[in-house]
């Protein structure tokens, strides 16, 4: 962790304003599901049961909600094709690639957790 000496604490109004963006954030990418979701169809455009099968413990009707969610804040596009039977593809949106940098950061944060979690229960044993 980098520490930064004889840098001003932030103002009120400065935390206020991060906290409510932080809180905007969180509001629309809440909940267990939507980043794996959105990282999924960044990969590449799919059908809802390639999605299924590749988010492992996800229920039809979790991942039924998250993509309509997704598709209200413009994070997913669904396109559907006229085929007997229809045809359902969803597609990350261009938006949804400005995840990008905040989903290497948690990936990195996580992989750093994983360790801190694996010394500590080292320790323990």
């Amino acid at each position: 962790m980098k520490i930064i000496v004889n840098e001003s604490l932030p103002t009120n109004e400065e935390c206020a304003g991060s906290l409510k963006n932080v809180l905007d954030a969180l509001y629309v990418i809440n909940g267990k599901w939507k980043l794996a979701v959105i990282l999924c169809l960044v990969q590449s455009s799919k059908r809802f049961n390639e999605l299924q099968n590749e988010i492992t413990g996800i229920s039809s009707k979790v991942l039924a909600k998250e993509l309509k969610d997704l598709e209200l804040n413009d994070f997913i596009t669904r396109k559907v094709y006229p085929t007997s039977p229809v045809s359902i593809i969803y597609e990350a949106t261009e938006y949804s690639k400005t995840l990008k940098n905040v989903i290497g950061e948690l990936s990195a944060w996580g992989e750093q957790h994983r360790e801190k979690i694996k010394q500590s229960m080292r320790k323990q044993s």
